[in-house]
């Protein structure tokens, strides 16, 4: 009777890989889907470096924050984006119907984020409209989730492009992660032209997927001001009507093997004290995985991978 062989364990271990090429990998999906955590993760084990992880949420936050702090900052704004302090939402080159029905609707929460109602900067000849600077929306569109008009994530987007790509010694040659946008179909449209203008290919889209429930769920863990039910509620239907679209459009644009749906609900658990215990990190791993599986990247090498990184974070 044959004898059957032992299990031959690889004498190779593959520790660090980087993606060939030039090109954008762009996360989205729904709030609290864990786009940031994979974007992180996958600037370790794809040797990307961190600076070159794009993400709207901390491009717009930034953006308001150094507007306050920075002088010279605010004026660039105001100089190159026209958005400034200055100018009312209400009577600005982005006014619209819409738009201003829609800031309508929100001043009493505006009073209520502001402590007060916004501005004290606009002119006189808008005493009789609320008084509502370019600045005050966008702050409390990016605190409150809400969609801020095409042409300011626009144009941030495009900037931070330009400037990672700029960056020595060979800024335009080495892939990037974007990460939360494009949101909506009109954003993508312009997203792809763009890149197209600075001859950036898209190595791939992957679509980070959970339920409205689990969605819940892990903002409630989160413990965040402005994951109040409601708002919550608001911005999974507006993944739904809004940025699933935005990936249609994508898919049909680019090809279908272009983007990857991952589950980005795949719980992992550890018996601790005798109980069954949840595992966040290795719940993260397990999305990663899947990440890097879409990305081309073989099992064993995944395995390997992210091996290295747990036992990098152990000694951290």
């Amino acid at each position: 009777m044959p004898h059957s062989r032992p299990a031959t364990r690889a004498l190779i271990r593959v520790e660090k890989i980087a993606l060939r090429g030039p090109g954008v990998v762009i996360l989205t999906g729904p709030s609290s889907c864990g786009k940031g955590e994979v974007a992180n993760a996958l600037c370790d084990v794809l040797s990307i470096d961190p600076t070159r992880h794009l993400s709207m949420g901390a491009i717009l936050r930034s953006t308001v924050a150094r507007s306050k702090s920075e002088p010279e900052f605010a004026d660039h704004l105001d100089h190159k984006y026209a958005l400034s302090r200055s100018s009312s939402v209400f009577d600005c080159i982005d006014t619209t119907d819409e738009l201003d029905q829609k800031v309508r609707r929100h001043l009493p929460d505006l009073e209520r984020y502001f402590g007060r109602m916004p501005s004290r900067f606009i002119s006189e000849e808008l005493s009789g409209k609320p008084q509502v600077s370019q600045m005050e929306w966008l702050e409390f569109c990016t605190a409150r989730g809400l969609l801020i008009p095409n042409r300011w994530t626009q144009d941030l987007i495009s900037a931070e492009i330009e400037r990672v790509l700029s960056l020595p010694p060979d800024g335009h040659d080495q892939p990037f992660i974007l990460d939360g946008y494009p949101r909506t179909v009109a954003a993508a449209r312009h997203l792809l032209a763009f890149l197209r203008s600075v001859d950036v290919p898209v190595a791939k889209v992957l679509h980070l997927s959970i339920s409205r429930a689990e969605m819940l769920a892990r903002a409630g863990k989160r413990g965040r001001a402005d994951d109040d039910a409601e708002a919550l509620r608001s911005r999974f239907d507006f993944y739904l009507e809004n940025v699933q679209p935005s990936v249609d459009y994508l898919k049909t644009e680019l090809g279908g093997d272009a983007v990857a749906l991952i589950d980005a609900h795949q719980p992992a658990f550890v018996e601790h004290g005798g109980e069954r215990v949840f595992h966040l990190e290795r719940s993260i791993e397990n999305v990663v995985s899947t990440s890097l599986r879409a990305l081309g990247v073989p099992r064993v090498i995944v395995r390997d991978l992210l091996e290295r990184r747990r036992e990098d974070r152990v000694q951290v």
